[in-house]
């Protein structure tokens, strides 16, 4: 049994906590927040054993062999370093770090502590994304990859989505495209064009084509508007079209249209792959590798720094 504690107690911890149930080798041991009032709500809502006010609690716990972190942004390499030289595995979610460097950072001390970590990249995980790869062979190699996650949204109240340095659409959705990009392109070489919307210190709209070694990647991510949530994927014998592309169950291949529903929810299959590789004793996904990741805030920076 997998005795998880959950660090940061927001809405998308209380999704990770739902699913978590339904996780028969799982057990939420522990939850933590910086108020007991909070921790104790969401502990009596998800049954959590104990409740921690303060996160370094939680951490010291030598009964929780993995953490989800769920903390605002800016927090995740902080947290995600000092629980892994805890000896705890840390699932994380996304974006995995504000950048590069702290990416990097979080990969080294993963592996000289020998302790799984994972960017929680849901799509990798859903029963369509199998799919997907199979039908490559269909379309042919793959010249072009055409990615877009824009939703409007209101800003207000104190929601790090506004606050410089850890906000913006390129960090909170913009990840999810770099996340189809990385895998089906590789490393990002270079941007052909960019343009972006910045107000305030925030990218509310990000259009960059990015070059993959003479391969071309599109990644649009918004605040400020609606359109089709989708990856294109385009190959030299046809494209395939997957709606909804940071939870995807829909994709189409010439005339025919493919659907593959969750099991669960959209995040139970990144948690049964993360208790896989701890139950192998794996220090890494195969799948979510840390590779990938670095590549994904690469994607990210490059964009960012040619804003």
């Amino acid at each position: 049994m997998i005795n998880w504690g959950i660090v940061g107690l927001g809405y998308i911890a209380g999704r990770f906590a739902e699913s978590l149930s339904h996780e028969p080798r799982s057990k939420l041991a522990a939850v933590s927040s910086r108020s007991r009032e909070k921790a104790e709500a969401f502990a009596q809502k998800f049954g959590a054993e104990k409740v921690y006010a303060g996160h370094d609690l939680l951490l010291a716990d030598e009964k929780i062999d993995a953490v989800y972190i769920a903390l605002p942004h800016s927090l995740h390499r902080d947290f995600a370093v000092r629980t892994l030289k805890a000896g705890k595995a840390v699932l994380c979610e996304k974006p995995a770090t504000l950048n590069l460097a702290e990416m990097l950072e979080i990969a080294e001390v993963a592996r000289a502590e020998k302790k799984l970590f994972m960017e929680a990249m849901k799509p990798r995980f859903v029963p369509l994304y199998p799919k997907i790869k199979s039908a490559l062979a269909e379309i042919g190699e793959i010249q072009r990859v055409e990615t877009s996650l824009c939703n409007l949204m209101e800003l207000t109240g104190k929601t790090y989505h506004s606050q410089p340095g850890q906000g913006g659409a390129l960090l909170d959705v913009g990840i999810y495209c770099a996340s189809w990009l990385e895998d089906f392109l590789g490393e990002v070489t270079g941007v052909n064009k960019i343009s972006a919307k910045i107000s305030g210190g925030i990218d509310y709209y990000v259009n960059a084509d990015l070059n993959f070694g003479g391969r071309a990647g599109k990644l649009e991510c918004a605040f400020d508007r609606k359109k089709p949530r989708q990856a294109i994927l385009h190959g030299v014998r046809g494209k395939i079209v997957v709606e909804e592309l940071h939870r995807p169950q829909v994709m189409t291949l010439g005339d025919k249209t493919f659907t593959a529903p969750y099991v669960v929810d959209d995040f139970f299959g990144e948690i049964s792959h993360f208790v896989d590789c701890l139950e192998a004793g794996k220090t890494e996904s195969e799948i979510m590798t840390l590779n990938a990741s670095i590549n994904c805030a690469k994607i990210l920076e490059t964009a960012r720094n040619n804003f």
